[in-house]
């Protein structure tokens, strides 16, 4: 099967310096971010000063910062057509909201089990359905902007609608009748709700807006050639700066307990890597293209793990062992997102080249 996204291997050999290393800059981010955390300790005490509740304010900041540009992106007027494919929307709902959250359970049982802490953070991650990061990998990789919008749209309100429910059931009652600790939890619909207002909402009504204002106030060539050019560079810079952000909070910590962190890490790549390898497949046997395949998959295989964490520090405290599994869970996201990233090409390559 073929496409108009199918050929470009070659083209992102002609992208500009800073899209062609982003691998290496991510890593580079990824040490900086540890350097300043270790050799400067009270750095991550410093940036939590410059919080609203559970909102961390720099992090909003670049992360809503981060998905600005691809939301001015969508051609909104194509939303329809997506919300009518009722075959994907049913997918990616089953493989976000059955298969992805029952996983990362089982995983956190397979690996962690003998540490409840860390055992709840994880499931919270595995709980919390990605409608963030998924937006800028799923640019990142030439997947559909408009299916990415659609699909993270009902992930939002399921979200929503269902974190608590799913928490109260993944923490507190399932594992006690497998036998193993349980913990209580207590989170209301109208903390979700903020949450995915701040980091979905936010960017996605000053992408909507910028759109529709700037095309009619100057017509959508000039806004192509020129707007899309200009805040473009916005997301990576936003994504590097955010890398480094994360990684300082805890930069220390993460030198000192290095095996707890790896123990953490396990189950987390071996999540991504299934759910994006099995999402991608089940799309590809579907008969989607590869735009559509992408969304798909990086909505699957992707969290949002600045709820996780915001839910974890709120319940549990920020020096709590479920606040450190949700600080561990983007450390890991990040690089494992951005191979597989690589990996979508690769895929594009093998079953979408043109013949």
């Amino acid at each position: 099967m073929t496409n108009q996204h199918c050929a470009p291997t070659h083209e992102r050999k002609k992208l500009g310096f800073l899209d062609r290393y982003l691998t290496l800059w991510i890593f580079l981010a990824m040490i900086v971010g540890i350097s300043i955390g270790h050799f400067m300790p009270g750095t991550g005490e410093y940036i939590q000063t410059f919080s609203s509740g559970t909102t961390n304010i720099p992090l909003a900041i670049g992360l809503i910062l981060m998905m600005y540009p691809p939301f001015t992106k969508v051609r909104y007027d194509k939303m329809k057509e997506v919300f009518q494919n009722t075959k994907v929307l049913g997918v990616s709902l089953f493989l976000n909201w059955v298969i992805g959250p029952v996983l990362m359970f089982i995983l956190a049982l397979i690996f962690l089990g003998d540490q409840p802490e860390y055992r709840t953070g994880l499931i919270l991650i595995g709980l919390a359905r990605c409608i963030a990061m998924v937006i800028v990998w799923n640019e990142l990789a030439d997947g559909s902007r408009e299916y990415a919008a659609g699909l993270v749209a009902l992930n939002s309100i399921f979200q929503v609608l269902l974190y608590s429910v799913y928490a109260y059931m993944f923490v507190s009652v399932i594992p006690a009748c497998l036998g193993y600790e349980s913990e209580d939890i207590n989170i209301s619909i109208g903390e979700i709700a903020k949450t995915v207002g701040i980091y979905l909402g936010l960017p996605f009504l000053a992408g909507f807006i910028s759109r529709y204002t700037l095309i009619r106030i100057k017509g959508e060539e000039w806004f192509n050639q020129k707007f899309i050019p200009f805040v473009s560079p916005i997301t990576l810079i936003s994504l590097l700066f955010t890398i480094v952000l994360m990684f300082s909070l805890k930069g220390n910590l993460i030198l000192q307990i290095p095996m707890d962190v790896l123990r953490i890490a396990l189950p987390l790549v071996v999540y991504f890597a299934i759910m994006f390898v099995v999402s991608f497949s089940i799309g590809k046997k579907m008969g989607a293209d590869y735009s559509t395949n992408a969304s798909i998959a990086f909505t699957a295989a992707g969290n949002n793990f600045e709820l996780a964490i915001a839910v974890a520090i709120g319940i549990y405290g920020i020096n709590s062992g479920q606040a450190f599994a949700g600080v561990i869970g983007p450390l890991v996201e990040v690089p494992s997102l951005i191979l597989l990233v690589n990996l979508a090409f690769s895929f594009r390559d093998k079953w979408y080249s043109s013949k």
